[in-house]
């Protein structure tokens, strides 16, 4: 055996397929977003405008850029792409999808931003309609939850509040009462 097939056997061991005939679902991510739009870019919290345009631009360049993509659901700092089931792309191979949606994304991300953005992903494997569903629902969850802190948070800090004390105010809140606070 040449020493090229040797070392080839150990960059694929860790090579996975996705299963056929499963939905795909990657969730990407970004980097230390937090510290990129407030410290470095001075984003409006908790919502900018400007952020929310530099993910529709990475979002739609994920739609574009070689998988079959049915969906796409953003989130703050977070895309989520439903991949077609019957995608074979890569051969549904999980490294090379992973790898691959994280670069295309701080790709795009970054020329839009003119400076670097990074993001992660991750891949779920769904083998039903009702765990897509699940999934979505899942993220929407989560996005609403988090919108409804963060504006709840910066009301308290526009107030006049701490971080300390927003984030003490607010902490072991319902849902109904954060969304008291704010029409109050």
């Amino acid at each position: 055996m040449s020493v090229a097939a040797r070392m080839r056997e150990f960059e694929s061991a860790l090579d996975q397929r996705a299963p056929p005939e499963n939905f795909l679902v990657a969730r990407i991510d970004g980097r230390n977003f937090t510290r990129l739009t407030r410290e470095r870019h001075r984003f409006k919290a908790p919502f900018d405008e400007r952020f929310r345009d530099l993910m529709v631009i990475a979002a739609r360049h994920l739609m574009d850029c070689g998988f079959r993509v049915r969906l796409a659901y953003l989130q703050s700092d977070e895309i989520s792409l439903l991949l077609d089931k019957n995608d074979a792309t890569f051969g549904r191979s999980m490294r090379k999808i992973l790898s691959l949606l994280a670069a295309e994304a701080r790709a795009s991300f970054s020329v839009a931003l003119g400076a670097v953005g990074a993001f992660d992903c991750r891949l779920s494997v769904l083998p039903t309609v009702d765990r897509v569903v699940d999934y979505f629902l899942w993220r929407q969850g989560d996005a609403f939850r988090n919108a409804l802190n963060a504006y709840c948070y910066w009301m308290l800090r526009d107030q006049g509040g701490s971080a300390e004390e927003a984030t003490a105010h607010l902490r072991g809140m319902a849902s109904s009462a954060k969304h008291d606070l704010l029409f109050a």
